[in-house]
């Protein structure tokens, strides 16, 4: 099969490059909860009937949405920011790949599934495509990496892909991606986040394969907020451990700096 080609200009890179130059929307590590089990948390599906919006409703503009971005003082340890230019570019190649249908009992839509699932990652895109304004923000340190977004999705309803979102630790538990002659593992757990906005689901993706001839594990620790027709998202991570506690905080500051942007106020400083 063909590589799917990307609908933007991309920079893929390699997860062990000795430059350090580690791509990544993501997280890595053999431990914390990649062994299959399902983390107990509050999903979009038990929220999905009880739909809220935030009070004053407001349309989110692009300098909204630009306001409403988290910082490096909202988020734990020594991020630094990145230029947006190199932001839009994060991909990881490890995500790049065809699942294998033989995997699965209900093949062709389990496999639809996880195949969504990877490429919204590689593509920056879990929530499907904005239809109002959209802006992100991205952080590194050392060689993990820290993608932030807010959107707008007022002619779509982001609480559809949230609810997806759910199902997919079921439907995806783990399977297998073929790339070229390279066979690489994927495990999708469930994970609890902050009880924050409207709605919201975490996910651990984790993918086992090799880099350079060297084995590589990746785990993305992956965060979705509603905020009534309007969305946080956050992957947060790195080969040298999962970024669990700063995906967290991210998803607690930026929840609560949108809010602040709806209200009409400017969002105030971190308490951290």
């Amino acid at each position: 099969m063909t590589r799917r080609r990307p609908s933007r200009p991309v920079r893929v890179l390699s997860c062990a490059l000795a430059a350090g130059t580690l791509l990544s929307t993501a997280a890595c590590s053999d431990d914390g909860g990649t062994d299959g089990s399902r983390v107990s948390g509050v999903t979009a599906s038990q929220v999905a009937g009880k739909r809220q919006t935030p009070s004053p409703t407001a349309t989110l503009s692009t300098d909204g949405a630009r306001t409403a971005l988290i910082t490096e003082a909202d988020i734990e340890d020594d991020w630094t920011q990145v230029k947006d230019t190199e932001a839009d570019n994060w991909h990881d190649s490890l995500l790049i790949g065809t699942v294998d249908v033989s995997d699965f009992l209900t093949a062709k839509a389990q496999a639809s599934d996880c195949q969504r699932l990877l490429d919204s990652l590689f593509d920056d895109d879990l929530l499907g495509r904005p239809s109002g304004a959209s802006e992100l923000r991205g952080f590194e340190e050392g060689d993990s990496r820290l993608l932030y977004q807010v959107a707008s999705y007022d002619r779509t309803d982001p609480q559809d892909s949230l609810n997806w979102m759910g199902t997919l630790p079921d439907r995806c538990d783990q399977f297998t991606v073929a790339d070229g002659t390279e066979r690489r593992t994927v495990q999708v757990i469930e994970i609890p986040l902050p009880k924050a906005g409207d709605a919201r689901q975490g996910l651990r993706v984790t993918v086992r394969g090799s880099a350079g001839g060297d084995a590589a594990t990746l785990t993305l620790d992956v965060a979705a907020v509603r905020v009534g027709n309007d969305a946080i998202t956050v992957t947060a991570g790195g080969l040298d451990g999962d970024e669990n506690d700063s995906a967290e905080q991210a998803v607690q500051e930026g929840t609560r700096r949108l809010k602040d942007v709806l209200a009409g106020k400017s969002p105030a400083a971190s308490p951290n």
